[in-house]
């Protein structure tokens, strides 16, 4: 559950970086646009899968670090959707955040 709302929470940060560059510099500029109400959604959905895994007996030491993911996650998306570059040290930093994952669910 908390691997999808890395994942979401990942296409809500995309929506709402798009939606921000897309939005009329108003209140109903921001208020109207779609992408950003889409990123909401996302977020609405990434807080029902916490809710979702904690009821089933998540532990926070196992699933906040795992949540962490959504960085790389972004970093990947932001590489497909726009082709910005993913240079050695954000590799390194996704390793890093990978191996924290690994160490932080240990028993």
């Amino acid at each position: 559950m908390f691997a999808f709302a890395a994942l979401l929470g990942a296409v809500g940060q995309f929506l709402y970086q798009s939606g921000a560059r897309a939005a009329a510099p108003s209140a109903a500029g921001y208020l109207l646009n779609l992408r950003l109400w889409l990123g909401v959604l996302c977020y609405i959905a990434v807080m029902v899968l916490f809710v979702a895994a904690f009821k089933v007996g998540g532990r926070l030491t196992v699933l906040y670090p795992v949540y962490a993911s959504t960085f790389i996650w972004a970093a990947v998306l932001a590489w497909w959707m726009q082709g910005q570059a993913i240079k050695p040290v954000h590799v390194a930093g996704m390793l890093t955040l990978i191996l924290g994952m690994y160490l932080m669910g240990r028993p």
